[in-house]
């Protein structure tokens, strides 16, 4: 497995290859020439490489049968670790660190758990990590990792001496809801129930906390993400706004105003689902609202149309199949591991709907004010999900590989995937959209499911649920 021995999928071939044939290895050079006699051009197998088509850009994507047997054998493990939900309450997130070795969990009741996951044993508990609920976890390196709360702040911890933070950090006014981490500059950037997301230089914190600057803010802020390379930042509102910058820098803020709008538009369904106003929705805890703010700033002229500004704003209203005459709240926001597309997690503004939607990210991304032949996302995989639980958000995950969803499904989860074997979201893109397909479903929980994630380094998965319970999964024969 994994040698590039075995030939490779029809759908895997390159643009103006044969599907019988394959592209030219190193030290092949008779095999070459007589591709290039049966007029096959060499130019045409590197073009397929940027478009990501054959195994030979991807050597690991010869064993996605062997991924798909695996993953269609997941179940949950005799080892799952059960909390009390007298001390925890509901587990909220999960989190491994960068190597695997660590699980974290963050609960309702101000505490954050660690367990080994290949053991399910417990390591530690930190008892009043915050002093209101425990939102997110995010890892900075196998031995540093932060959390944020309800109680406005962030604190950051180190693995070898978990006895006390090693600092907390204050900058928010609201509810701090997730984590993000810009491995290039060594910023922390975090979004809230505020409004805002700040950046905290990393590289000059102490005890007492660290610098820290306002980066952005919207009205009705959801969810934030950085794309794998810190390129793009993604925001999700209540509102039903998805608000792209591309180019991004971080270590810019901005002001209201200061931003360059591309454009405010509904993004197109390639099933031909006609365009439709959407009204405002609401989440968890928060009222309903009219529009994001986001929409009232009009766009400014820059100096250069031609080209396109750092932290250049575009604002979306992704359509939802079903919800073109309603609007949506979108409670999660995931990035494919290679930057791909983007995974959402939504509901109506009714509260009665909740859809699971992939949207990818189309190349080139308009230059000029206004001008929109395309939006930078277009839908290409949904579906529908179970509506329970209502008034809590319910967080979906990628496989490290990117080719499966696991997401929550009532009292179990759904592993869900681009096509029935498994394969990479660039090799079954479809023409028009069409339904994610459902893999494996796994009930194992006795509440409703909030959360999931799967391990960076082993073929494991895990869940945690309202009661306080975290559901290990493995494969099992």
């Amino acid at each position: 497995l994994g040698d590039g021995g075995g030939p490779a999928e029809p759908n895997a071939t390159c643009p103006g290859e044969a599907e019988t044939g394959s592209a030219p290895r190193s030290g092949s050079g008779g095999d070459l020439s007589a591709d290039l006699r049966r007029g096959k051009s060499l130019f045409s197998w590197l073009q397929g490489r940027p478009t990501r088509r054959g195994v030979f850009v991807d050597p690991a994507r010869d064993n996605f049968r062997t991924m798909t047997s695996l993953y269609c054998s997941m179940n949950s493990a005799v080892e799952s670790v059960n909390l009390s939900t007298q001390t925890h309450g509901a587990v909220f997130n999960l989190e491994y660190s960068p190597d695997g070795s660590v699980l974290t969990v963050a609960c309702e009741q101000t505490e954050v758990l660690l367990f080994d996951p290949i053991s399910s044993k417990h390591i530690k508990t930190l008892t009043e990590a915050h002093e209101d609920c425990v939102n997110n976890i995010r890892f900075l390196d196998n031995r540093l990792f932060a959390t944020c709360s309800d109680d406005t702040t962030i604190a950051l911890w180190d693995l070898r001496k978990l006895n006390s933070k090693v600092c907390s950090l204050h900058g928010h006014a609201s509810w701090v809801k997730n984590i993000e981490y810009d491995t290039n500059t060594r910023l922390l950037v975090t979004s809230g129930f505020d409004g805002n997301v700040i950046t905290w230089d990393m590289n000059r914190f102490t005890e007492d906390g660290c610098p820290y600057k306002k980066f952005f803010h919207t009205r009705y802020l959801m969810r934030m993400r950085l794309t794998p390379d810190c390129s793009k930042m993604l925001i999700s509102t209540s509102s039903g706004y998805l608000l792209i910058l591309h180019d991004l820098d971080l270590t810019q803020s901005l002001e209201v105003g200061s931003y360059r709008m591309l454009r405010a538009r509904r993004t197109p369904l390639s099933s031909g689902i006609a365009d439709g106003g959407t009204s405002a929705s609401r989440s968890a805890g928060t009222p309903r609202q009219g529009n994001d703010s986001s929409k009232t700033h009009p766009p400014r002229e820059g100096r250069r149309s031609g080209l396109s500004p750092r932290n250049s704003l575009e604002v979306l209203t992704p359509e939802i199949p079903g919800e073109r005459d309603r609007g949506n709240c979108i409670t999660s926001l995931q990035l494919h591991p290679k930057g791909w597309a983007t995974l959402i997690r939504c509901s109506s503004n009714t509260d009665d709907q909740e859809w699971t939607c992939v949207y990818e990210f189309q190349e080139g991304a308009p230059t000029r004010l206004l001008v929109s032949p395309r939006c930078s996302l277009r839908l290409t995989h949904y579906i529908e999900e179970a509506n329970v639980g209502r008034g809590y958000i319910k967080e979906l995950c990628f496989s490290p590989d990117g080719r499966l969803i696991c997401s929550p499904y009532g009292y179990g989860v759904r592993l869900l995937a681009f096509d029935q074997k498994c394969g990479e979201l660039a090799d079954c893109l479809p023409v028009q959209t069409s339904c994610l397909r459902e893999i494996r479903s796994i009930y194992s929980h006795s509440d409703v499911v909030l959360t999931t994630k799967f391990s960076p380094t082993h073929c494991q998965l895990a869940s945690g649920c309202l009661s306080g319970r975290v559901a290990l999964y493995q494969p099992k024969f």
